[in-house]
């Protein structure tokens, strides 16, 4: 028995007694993060507080042994951000995203503004303690462990001033997640928004979008356009569609290629699309119900697989399956969203490709593109670990500002966020592979944030109560709820004010903005549509990035 009473003892710095504590931490963390109050949950934070209860109560764990296992969890955290967000960070900027992260810039310029004014104006309180609070109250983790980064890199000593900033993170946290979402109350109640009239009009705005392919049967009756071939059908209607099957008056069914004719009576399958519906009826004809599996017809239609790493990143069209497989691809499924089939759209890994054809001329195709979900499954740790070490050479890289005392560097939270957004969105250029299932992306995250809050909260829990539980304590809670609500009230009333943008979109500004995953479930629970994710993640790659910079260059500036 002692020998067990001794594992689990307070002080002791054995691997088991560590690896014990960290399972523990861990596990009882996760646990109690999915406990919900109001329908909200704080997620895998709860880490951070249970490693603050055992640290408070003497369990601790070596000093450099905690030091790796925090730096390298916040790498794997960081590094697996930096590959999702990576893809879409370029293109949030396209399709009216730049107001939004014009408004997401804007928010974190406000928190900037009000943490100046609290450092300038209070006067008594470390800029180390504010960022921490800064970082709790927008929910921001990676920015933490940037900050925490630059403190030890202005002073390598300076480990008090690095558990301050956790102390900080964990009393303005709470109150962060409670606020983003008191904001959304806030913003409805000022202009009287009805939930279910902006539901309403996002649903007519999602059936006209140019996103996402919209299938329909067209009987052509109009007889302008008979004997016209398909390259000339498509300098009419001047619009992006795949016409991927033709049934004549004969009842054959084909697949048509630009010099197809077109009489009427014929049966067009054509992908557009959806706010081009009305110009294709007016052009071709009208919409008919069809069953086309139903049809006796050695034309099938099937899904294939991208899967091997040489057709990642090349354009649809230099595929030429019309010529070469006498095939037509009528959109391209990616994480789970159809995208139209258009020449110049880039393929990646993970890909699914729907294909309309004969079946040997699609098996043919699925072999050239590997059609394998169990290569997919393979994790590509070659680009994991090439992508760490890159991420470790640039941030070391010493970049001086003029009234820095010292070169600023982007640290070890930094420098692997920004080398996996490039890789993720240009790596096929150099023959590195991203994709990453879904899973174990997650997993690689959890895992990595799980480390990193466990440790945090360990090297914090002795001196958290008497620091945080008083006067002190109570402004530092006050002054986070100040970072959270003021600036997306002023952002909330100018996106509604003055650009008049849904109210679902505001929500999933604000998600986005803080980073805050409980803030975006609850908008995604309770208005039952995703538009609020598609705002957070239109914002959430550049917001990530700028949180982190914007916390490491508060402290070596005046740290």
């Amino acid at each position: 028995m002692d020998w067990f009473l001794k594992l689990l003892a307070p002080g002791n710095e054995a691997l088991a007694s560590t690896i014990a504590l960290y399972s523990f931490i861990i596990a009882a963390g996760v646990y109690l993060g999915k406990i919900k109050i109001g329908g909200v949950s704080l997620g895998v934070t709860f880490v951070l507080f249970v490693g603050i209860i055992m640290g408070h109560f003497g369990y601790v764990v070596n000093s450099n042994v905690l030091h790796f296992i925090r730096e390298f969890g916040l790498i794997l955290f960081i590094f697996s951000i930096g590959l999702q967000v990576g893809p879409g960070f370029f293109s949030s900027f396209k399709r009216g995203g730049m107001v939004l992260n014009g408004l997401a810039v804007l928010m974190i310029l406000l928190d900037v503004a009000i943490v100046l004014s609290i450092f300038y104006i209070d006067g008594n309180t470390p800029i180390t303690a504010l960022v921490g609070v800064m970082s709790g109250a927008v929910t921001n983790t990676p920015g933490l462990g940037a900050a925490q980064q630059a403190i030890l890199q202005v002073n390598p000593g300076a480990y008090s001033a690095s558990e301050q900033m956790a102390m900080g993170y964990a009393a303005a946290y709470p109150l962060g997640v409670i606020g983003i979402i008191l904001s959304m109350f806030i913003i409805r109640w000022i202009f009287r928004v009805k939930t279910d009239k902006e539901i309403k009009q996002i649903e007519e705005d999602t059936d006209n979008s140019q996103l996402k392919p919209h299938i329909v049967t067209f009987h052509v009756t109009n007889t302008l356009i008979d004997g016209k071939n398909m390259y000339e059908l498509h300098d009419i209607l001047a619009a992006n569609f795949v016409v991927s099957r033709l049934k004549d008056r004969e009842g054959n069914i084909i697949i048509p290629n630009s010099q197809t004719i077109i009489h009427t009576g014929d049966f067009l399958y054509a992908v557009m699309s959806a706010q081009d519906e009305e110009r294709f009826k007016s052009v071709i004809g009208p919409e008919v119900e069809m069953d086309w599996e139903a049809e006796p017809s050695p034309v099938l239609s099937r899904r294939i697989l991208i899967t091997k790493s040489e057709y990642n990143g090349i354009p649809l069209g230099q595929l030429r399956l019309r010529m070469g497989y006498k095939l037509n691809a009528t959109r391209v499924n990616r994480a789970g969203v159809d995208l139209l089939a258009s020449p110049g759209l880039r393929l990646q890994m993970g890909d699914r490709i729907t294909v309309v054809g004969q079946e040997a001329d699609i098996d043919r195709l699925a072999d050239r593109l590997g059609n394998s979900v169990k290569r997919l499954n393979e994790p590509n740790m070659i680009t994991l670990f090439v992508g760490i070490f890159l991420g470790i050479l640039v941030g070391s890289i010493p970049i001086m500002f003029p009234g820095m005392s010292v070169p600023m560097k982007l640290g070890l939270a930094g420098g692997p966020l920004v080398v996996a957004i490039l890789i993720s969105r240009f790596g096929y250029k150099i023959k590195l592979v991203t994709y990453t299932s879904s899973a174990a992306s997650l997993l690689m995250r959890e895992i990595g944030i799980c480390l990193f809050l466990a440790s945090v909260g360990v090297a914090s829990g002795a001196n958290f109560a008497e620091t945080v539980f008083n006067h002190t304590g109570m402004w530092w809670v006050i002054w986070g709820f100040i970072i959270t609500v003021l600036p997306l009230l002023v952002v909330g009333c100018i996106a509604r004010g003055l650009y008049k943008i849904n109210l679902l979109t505001i929500m999933g500004l604000f998600s986005g903005g803080m980073t805050d995953p409980p803030a975006l479930a609850y908008a995604n629970n309770s208005t039952g549509n995703d538009a609020p994710a598609v705002a957070y993640s239109t914002v959430y790659p550049l917001t990530m990035f700028l949180r982190v910079v914007a916390a490491q260059v508060l402290i070596l500036t005046l740290a």
